[in-house]
């Protein structure tokens, strides 16, 4: 399963994250993002974005 480029998620996108404490275990955070932290257009860990409810962590998925 590819991660989301940064071009595909938007402010206002429900996605699924990975938190830095859930790193190890990969236990996903589901949340609508309100700002998109990395500037790279790719991450291979995938793109950095802080939550609306202030949760920050790398986009796994798009739902």
């Amino acid at each position: 399963m590819a991660v989301p480029t940064r071009s595909q998620i938007t402010p206002g996108t429900t996605v699924n994250i990975v938190l830095k404490e859930d790193q190890r275990s990969g236990t996903l955070t589901e949340g609508v993002v309100e700002r998109l932290l990395t500037k790279s257009s790719n991450h291979p860990h995938g793109i950095k974005v802080r939550l609306e409810d202030g949760q920050v962590g790398r986009v796994k998925e798009i739902l």
